[in-house]
């Protein structure tokens, strides 16, 4: 009787290639490690932080608005009375050399008297706004001057900086904001006895620009005192930044 050949068991198969690999210099992804497993493993060992920054710049720029307002009973009487001291305001600024002067809003309307459901019109209110630029140390003077020319609202004020000086202060504010999301990560990889490996991700979350000083107070002037200057003082706008890094470790 012929002896029956039986096949070798599955493992035994298994171990003798994978003893023929190593031997060959080949390298055997055993099971729960296929690549898919590894990267997913690198993916799981990361650190995901978020870093502040900002910094202040000195604003050096006046942002104003100003206008005429004027009220009678008749539309041509009050419209006329606003474009004559409206065009005295505006040379007056043009020969301060002002800088941006443009034309804001220019309104007339009807003023209502209400009585027994019945509206009657009593009059009317019109204005003329402008707006401009300059430096901080001079607006003072220019607004007692605007206002002895015919300008009798001062609707805003604001102050901003150069913008040289904005965006080196956005950039150090990066700056800033990446050395905290790193600092944050070394010592939470620190606490946990771990380091760092490699920074995977970067995201520049924003570097706003600093949101104008406003002075939000709206004044209103009949005549302006000849020996009096309005003093007026800038202050800083603060740059802000973001980062936010996922590290390998």
């Amino acid at each position: 009787m012929k002896p029956v050949k039986r096949p070798f068991p599955q493992r035994f198969v298994a171990a003798v290639l994978a003893s023929a690999a190593l031997t060959a210099g080949l390298v055997v992804m055993m099971p729960g490690f296929t690549p898919l497993a590894v990267a997913q493993e690198a993916t799981l060992r990361t650190l995901t932080v978020t870093g502040q920054g900002q910094e202040s710049v000195q604003t050096t720029k006046a942002l104003v608005v100003l206008g005429v307002e004027q009220q009678g009973r008749d539309a041509t009487t009050v419209q006329e009375a606003i474009a004559q001291r409206s065009t005295a305001v505006v040379e007056l600024l043009r020969s301060r050399q002002v800088d941006q002067l443009e034309t804001t809003g220019v309104r007339l309307n009807p003023q209502y008297n209400y009585d027994n459901g019945q509206a009657e019109i009593i009059g009317y209110s019109g204005s003329n706004t402008v707006s401009f630029e300059m430096p901080t140390e001079a607006v003072g003077t220019l607004l007692d001057d605007a206002v002895n020319a015919g300008a009798n609202e001062i609707i805003s004020l604001s102050f901003i900086a150069e913008d040289d000086a904005i965006a080196a202060a956005r950039q150090q504010a990066l700056r800033d904001a990446t050395a905290d999301a790193q600092a944050q990560a070394n010592t939470v990889l620190s606490a946990l006895d771990l380091g760092p490996q490699e920074i995977i991700s970067i995201q520049i979350n924003g570097a706003s620009a600093p949101i104008p000083i406003n002075l939000p107070q709206r004044a209103e002037f009949s005549v302006a005192q000849a020996d009096v200057s309005t003093p007026v003082i800038g202050g800083e706008q603060t740059v802000q930044a973001t980062v936010t890094l996922q590290i390998r470790y």
